[in-house]
Order: C-alpha cells, then structure tokens, then sequence
C-alpha cells in the first residue's frame, strides 16, 4: 500500500519534460495534493501541451511553445476553494521578470485575500500587482552592483480570476483574453476581447503617454514601421523593466540602447494594471487566455472559431499549431519544415506562445462548491 502511495505521488510530481540523460526542456510542474484527472499531457519538439484538466470553474487546456533560446514566457493555473486564477507572464529581456511574477504574484493575492475573508475585490488584485512590483524592483536593486542587466527586464501580466459568479481581468503589456460568448440560440458564437492592451502601436495608448508626458515630444517614436516608447520598448505597462521607471537605473553599467539621452524626471512605465470585473452569463461559453505570440498570428474571431469548432480537449495545442502554420504561410515555408528549425533561430519566425482556454461550467460556478482538489501548475523553469 505504502509502495503504490509513493509510486502516485511521484507521478504527480514528475516535471513535464526532458527525460533522464536527454536534453533538459523547460519543465513544468503540476503541483498540489492531487494529480488533476483527465486529459492528455505531453511534449512535440518544442511544443508543451496538456490536452484537458478540471478546476473549480470547468475545465482547461493549456499549451506552450518555444521560440526563444530561453522561454521567456511563464504561466499559471490555480484552483481551490477561493475560486481560480490563471496568469499569463510574457517576459522581454530575459526570464527572471516572468520567473518572478509567476512565484510572487499568486502568493501575494492569496495573502491579501485571506485578510479579507476570502473576498476578492479590484482592490486585491491591485494590491497583489503593486507588491510584485515593489518585490521585484528590491530584487533589481539588490542585484545592481553585481548584475546590472536586471533592471532591463521586465514582463507583460494577464490575469483571470473567477470568484463566485464574476470574472476579474487584470493586465499589463500586451497579452490578450477573449471570450467566446454563444449568440442567443442561433448556435453561433462571438468573439469579444476583455483585456486591455498598453502597447505603443495603438493610436490610444500614445495619447495616453502624450497626456501623461506633455512636455516631451519623443516620448512615442516611430521606428522602422513600429511604435516604441522612447523608441526603445513597445508596450508602456509592465512588472520590471526598471531602468523605464527609476532614474537611478538608467545609467551605465546598463547596456548604450536602454539609457536615455535626457534626465528621467518621472517613471515612463507603469505597473499599474487596467481591471475589469465581468459578471459570468450562462452564454459565456469559454475564455482564451494569450501571450501576444498567438495575436501576431490569430484574429480574435478566428481563434473562437477554432476552439467552438472543434472537440474541447486539445484546444490549447489546436490553436498553438494554427499559429504556427500561419506563421510558416507567411515566410512561403512548411509548417513541416518550421516544427524543425531549434529554439532560438525559431524566434525569427515566432515568438514564445502561451495558451490557456478555460471552459466554463456555470452550474459549478453558480453552486459555489469546488467539486474537484485542488491543484497548481506552473509553467516554471527548474529554478
């Protein structure tokens, strides 16, 4: 008896991924007092996938695929009785921001939850957001005498939470949440974008930095057919990236292409996110959560589409590999020939993508009961 038990738990905890001798891939864990039923999980060349899982709020699939040299992107689902959150962390500059986020940001909303009951509120999520920043900046600045480049990092944030029957989306930078919403009883389905996006490239967000810095005419610059703030980083919300933030990290030792040219004499990114709360329908059918990788390649519409077009286990990895193919259409290549090409050269083809599709089950929702254990998984490097 003893035997099987351990054989179980070293099931549940067994990192997705390279196996003993072989090449070490960026691992996940599935971490809690139970293994997750259903659903398979496995790997294709540098495509992570896990077919179908259940969690308080309905069921999900998840998928993750490698461009960068290092996975720059991390991901979370939890699950338990306050509800469940999903986060989608893609990083820029490196890991560590979206590392750092994915270990803290969690943490901190449970720990600002739990001293209001178990509410959650607007209020929680800000606060969880405001102190991963703040955690993240004393990690920069505990690291600039010996590891400068840190502060040149930094991590575009969504997050989803269902408490009871409402939806919170909070987020930073440029990853994107749809939502698939049936249409009456027609048997169509439309898609509806519930994230806000704070990137140079739309018309809205440089008049919010114009408004915000009137007294500096490049504070948006075009470059090569593309928006960038200052000219150097395109989306003006985000965890890290300090040396955007705080003058006393816009200076050498950090790399010639981050420092500006003038004094910093206010933060020109912000780590405070855009929330909405949404309260659920029994119409809202499911939820794609998105690092900016898929977007480049999926309309909204064509990703709903895909999902309601097709069984739900799998979706993930359906709408992963559609970005792909699309990806590989638009050099004139295969995708077969794309699926070959390592991480980092792969980047000049596509980024790292992230997708969660959460499908909601309004009875579960509604009743208030978690029906299944508890579970956390992170998409976390061996770190």
């Amino acid at each position: 008896m003893l035997r099987a038990l351990m054989n179980l738990i070293s099931l549940c905890w067994k990192p997705f991924g390279g196996q003993d001798g072989g090449e070490k891939f960026d691992s996940f864990a599935v971490i809690g007092s139970h293994c997750n039923g259903g659903g398979r999980e496995g790997r294709d060349g540098l495509l992570w996938f896990r077919d179908m899982g259940k969690l308080a709020a309905g069921d999900f699939s998840m998928a993750v695929v490698q461009a960068n040299q290092v996975l720059e992107d991390q991901s979370q689902i939890e699950s338990g009785p306050f509800g469940t959150f999903v986060g989608v962390y893609d990083g820029h500059g490196g890991p560590d921001a979206a590392r750092y986020v994915c270990d803290n940001l969690f943490r901190h909303f449970q720990a600002i939850s739990a001293e209001a009951g178990g509410v959650v509120t607007t209020d929680t999520i800000q606060r969880a957001f405001r102190e991963t920043e703040e955690g993240f900046s004393a990690l920069v600045s505990q690291l600039w005498s010996t590891r400068p480049s840190i502060a040149t990092v930094g991590s575009c944030c969504l997050v989803g939470v269902i408490f009871q029957r409402t939806l919170f989306i909070a987020s930073l930078g440029d990853s994107r949440v749809v939502l698939g919403k049936k249409v009456g009883n027609t048997g169509g389905i439309a898609a509806i974008q519930l994230s806000t996006e704070h990137n140079a490239n739309l018309e809205a967000i440089r008049q919010e930095l114009k408004e915000l810095h009137p007294n500096d005419p490049q504070i948006v610059i075009l470059r090569h057919g593309v928006w960038r703030v200052k000219g150097i980083i395109q989306v003006s919300r985000s965890i890290g990236d300090v040396y955007m933030k705080d003058a006393q990290f816009n200076r050498e030792p950090i790399d010639a292409k981050f420092r500006l040219p003038e004094p910093m004499n206010m933060p020109i990114l912000s780590a405070v996110p855009t929330i909405i709360s949404h309260h659920l329908h029994p119409n809202d059918s499911f939820l794609i959560f998105a690092s900016d990788g898929l977007w480049e390649h999926l309309s909204n519409e064509k990703a709903v589409d895909i999902v309601h077009s097709h069984p739900q286990a799998g979706s993930a990895k359906r709408l992963v590999k559609a970005a792909l193919q699309e990806a590989a259409r638009k050099r004139e290549m295969r995708y077969s020939d794309l699926r070959k090409i390592d991480k980092k050269v792969r980047r000049h083809f596509h980024d790292d993508i992230t997708v969660i599709v959460l499908f909601l089950n309004h009875d579960l929702i509604s009743s208030g009961m978690v029906q299944v254990p508890p579970i956390s998984i992170q998409s976390a490097l061996e770190h």
